[in-house]
C-alpha cells in the first residue's frame, strides 16, 4: 500500500465525488453518498472503479456524480536547498 506522500509524489490528487443514488425500496427519493480518495486527473481510474462496484454489487442505482480534483503537491512546490541550519 502507498503511503498519501508517495501517491502525491507519483501525481495523484484528492479527488472527492458526491454520488446521489435512488434507495432501492423508494426509487423516489435521493441519498447522498460523499466518496474521497487519490486519484489521477483527467482518467480517475480509482473512481472508476469504485463507481462499477457499486453499480455490480449495490442495490440503490446511481442518479448522478459530481466531483472535485486537487492536486495537493506540484512541481513547482518542490525546489532544491543549498544551505543547512544547524541548531545546538
Amino acid at each position: 500500500m502507498n503511503s498519501e506522500m508517495e501517491l502525491m509524489l507519483r501525481g495523484y490528487g484528492l479527488t472527492t465525488a458526491h454520488i446521489l443514488y435512488r434507495l432501492p425500496d423508494h426509487p423516489a427519493l435521493l441519498q447522498t453518498y460523499v466518496w474521497q480518495h487519490y486519484d489521477l486527473a483527467p482518467d480517475f481510474p480509482e473512481m472508476k472503479n469504485f463507481l462499477k462496484f457499486w453499480q455490480d454489487k449495490l442495490d440503490g442505482p446511481l442518479h448522478s456524480v459530481s466531483y472535485v480534483h486537487k492536486k495537493l503537491i506540484r512541481a513547482n512546490e518542490w525546489r532544491a536547498l543549498k544551505g543547512e541550519f544547524i541548531l545546538h
